[in-house]
């Protein structure tokens, strides 16, 4: 168990830092466990300062985001919850290639719109992701055939021994769902993004965009979820697997493989996380052993389960 000094933490941060946090009423899934203590981050000069302090007291810390593809222990965590709110965005127009410019905090669907209604095309393919910025570039988030590696141009990090460093898309070594950066746990914070665009014009872009929405509520389902909890195996679809097992609609206590999408569980309403993570085993071991396939987990296990 970590010693947190609390009191050292409330004198520097004051009333941006809450304690004794349920992480259910952060997440999208709404189940998780309790934390210490959160502090909720406004702008990228107080990520690179609660990063930096927390560090170099060997405080341990989880940067959150929309919360989404990510599950929490219901044992809760024992570090600190940085909640990344910094979500400026900066869309320069003239230059050539236009660019977009994003904070870490900034939702990836807000993105999308904000550079639309400016008349530029490359991120319609996000509007429909609940996801932050920091988490596509961490974890190449994607969806309708384009994805983070595609559209990242450069990322500014903050690492904990080199200070902050401009890494250009080949550096995070993208791939499918997966970055450097998740590969090998490092030891940074992702703060800003700039993503490639190109004119359009803000009718084609929106009609984009709409049509990504609508397949989106066509297909996916309502209520409290992950998103999608497996990645998709070579030329297969981990859904389609699922389904194909007979699992849509199985249940562990309120959990559920939605009957909709047979990649989403849904929390129905007092769920646990490790209802959760028992169905998602009985996923992955019904489609081994059926098909012979081994699904590997799109989400972020974050704690203890056994």
């Amino acid at each position: 168990m970590t010693s947190i000094p609390m009191k050292d933490l409330i004198e520097t941060f004051g009333s941006k830092l809450h304690e004794n946090i349920l992480m259910a009423n952060f997440t999208t899934a709404h189940v998780g466990g309790p934390v210490p203590a959160l502090i909720s981050i406004q702008s990228i000069d107080d990520l690179i300062k609660a990063s930096e302090m927390l560090w170099e007291r060997e405080i341990p810390f989880i940067i959150l985001g929309s919360g989404s593809n990510i599950l929490v222990s219901d044992q809760g965590l024992d570090c600190i919850i940085l909640h990344n709110r910094a979500h400026n965005i900066k869309i320069n127009t003239k230059s050539d290639p236009p660019s977009i410019e994003a904070e870490s905090g900034a939702i990836l669907g807000t993105v999308a719109r904000q550079s639309a209604l400016r008349g530029l095309s490359g991120m319609e393919w996000a509007a429909p992701v609940p996801g932050t910025v920091g988490g596509a570039v961490y974890g190449n988030a994607g969806a309708h055939g384009s994805d983070t590696a595609a559209s990242l141009k450069m990322a500014k990090i903050l690492h904990k021994d080199k200070g902050i460093e401009d890494w250009p898309v080949e550096k995070l070594a993208y791939e499918y769902r997966s970055s450097i950066l998740k590969r090998e746990r490092m030891p940074v914070v992702v703060l800003s993004a700039i993503l490639n665009a190109a004119v359009s014009s803000k009718e084609e872009a929106w009609e984009r965009i709409m049509t990504y929405q609508a397949h989106r509520k066509e297909t996916q389902p309502p209520g409290a979820s992950m998103g999608s909890m497996f990645k998709n195996p070579p030329g297969d679809y981990a859904g389609r697997l699922i389904e194909s097992a007979g699992l849509k609609g199985r249940r562990i206590g309120r959990a559920m493989i939605s009957p909709v999408h047979a990649n989403f569980i849904i929390n129905l309403d007092g769920a646990s996380a490790k209802d959760i993570w028992r169905l998602m085993n009985l996923a992955q071991e019904t489609v081994h052993e059926k098909f012979g396939v081994k699904l590997e987990p799109e989400i972020e296990l974050i704690g203890e389960f056994k």
